[in-house]
């Protein structure tokens, strides 16, 4: 008895080439257009099981990656970033808000301000006063 996987071939580039697009949320017709191709033509090579190197180099270079990581791509390891990511990534959010930086700058101003004005006003009673003396 022969069983026969109906699993997707490992190697699979067209396929890499669509999950890579949807990773970089682009259509088709971007894609296509990017090309100088039909979106028929895109969709042909996401079906295709092997892709022409010449193509492939193109595709990535849209794609913003290199051949390289589109031949090496597998869903298993962008979970596995995804999660090593996400679970390392507690206590990174204790980062300064600019606004509430700037609301206390401008708060400390004031502060500053209404007591330089008090000294200023006490300055003037002062002078105030030996000016009644002389007189």
């Amino acid at each position: 008895m022969e069983t026969t996987s109906t699993r997707p071939s490992a190697v699979h580039m067209g396929r890499k080439i669509s999950r890579i697009r949807e990773l970089r949320a682009m259509k088709q017709e971007t894609l296509a257009y990017e090309l100088g191709v039909s979106q028929q033509t895109v969709s042909r090579i996401e079906q295709s099981e092997q892709v022409e190197e010449a193509i492939l180099q193109k595709v990535a270079k849209v794609l913003g990656v290199s051949a390289e990581a589109i031949k090496n791509y597998s869903d298993e390891a962008v979970i596995y970033n995804i999660q090593n990511n996400y679970e390392g990534s507690h206590g990174i959010y204790n980062q300064l808000n600019p606004i509430e930086k700037i609301i206390s700058l401008y708060d400390e101003k004031i502060a500053l301000m209404e007591r330089l004005l008090q000294s200023e006003r006490e300055k003037v009673e002062l002078l105030k006063g030996l000016g009644r003396k002389d007189k």
